[in-house]
């Protein structure tokens, strides 16, 4: 199965964000005619206020961003991984970040909203609070295109094994990761991370990020890491993109599935350690004397 990355450089800008989504879906169906595209986190809105952001959230289904993608698969025969999208829920005082996947017919086939929310201090100093205008999501989604098992994740979850675990646990073959992942921590993390959990779960990793920057209310300029990759069960790079919007595409393969897995049978391996008794001990007790005691 041949899967292309949109990578992208979003703004504040929803007219401008779809029209930059749907030139590059264009490129890549002309050009890599793939099976799967998959689109970066808040592929349709990024930056803004926090009012701003609720103000764009929209419909899923129904919403501009949701429309554009699913006539484009549709009218071009792909299925389509949407990123992610601002979703407004009648009734929620707080918006969600939300992936509607698409088969190639047009037709919806699930959604995943983001579990672990961006909610840190940088070492520069620069504050970051999803919550403030995302509330998480509470469901796991795994879907079917081309034979392959697809699990969904959305950036911060990256760093959370135990939500890959589970993933692993329900067979899945394929991770899809949109993201915008900060600069700072992308140069250290992002790599490693992505080849990690290929490696641990024995799947391949796809993760589609935003690049360049953006600018938050007050002014300051936020830079995206960009580098999206496709990692095989091995770790190895499959492709990776630099720090501007493009598409990146290559091949997920079965039989490299079944040869790293059979090479190294981690499954038949894995043990459930999450009710085992947990003993602790004391170096400094260890070596301490218990004194004599009198009665």
């Amino acid at each position: 199965m041949k899967i292309s990355l949109i990578q992208m450089n979003a703004r504040p800008d929803r007219a401008y964000n779809l029209a930059e989504a749907s030139r590059l879906m264009l490129k890549a169906v002309r050009n890599e005619r793939p099976d799967l595209i998959v689109l970066p986190e808040h592929f349709d809105w990024t930056g803004g206020t926090a009012a701003e952001k609720q103000a764009a959230a929209d419909l899923i289904p129904g919403g501009r961003a949701y429309n554009m993608v699913q006539r484009f698969a549709a009218e071009h025969g792909v299925a389509i991984h949407a990123g992610s999208i601002l979703e407004s829920v009648p009734g929620h005082d707080r918006i969600f970040n939300t992936s509607v996947v698409f088969n190639a017919n047009g037709t919806q086939i699930g959604a995943y909203r983001k579990i672990h929310l961006f909610d840190i201090i940088a070492p520069d100093g620069k504050r970051y609070a999803e919550s403030e205008t995302v509330a998480p999501g509470n469901q796991l989604l795994i879907y079917e295109i081309g034979g392959f098992r697809i699990a969904c994740c959305i950036c911060y979850d990256l760093r959370f094994s135990r939500l890959f675990d589970r993933l692993a646990s329900e067979k899945a073959d394929v991770f899809v990761l949109p993201a915008a992942f900060t600069a700072q921590t992308g140069k250290y993390h992002w790599e490693v991370l992505c080849r990690a959990r290929a490696i641990e779960f024995q799947a391949f990793m796809v993760a589609c990020g935003q690049c360049g920057s953006y600018k938050t209310p007050d002014g300051e300029e936020r830079h995206m890491f960009g580098n999206s990759m496709i990692c095989d069960p091995w770790g190895q790079i499959l492709a990776r993109a630099d720090d501007r919007p493009g598409v990146l595409s290559a091949r997920v393969e079965r039989d490299r599935l079944r040869q790293v897995r059979g090479w190294i049978p981690m499954e038949a391996h894995r043990v459930d350690v999450t009710a085992m008794p947990l003993a602790t001990a004391s170096a400094t007790m260890a070596n301490r004397r218990v004194p004599d005691v009198t009665f």
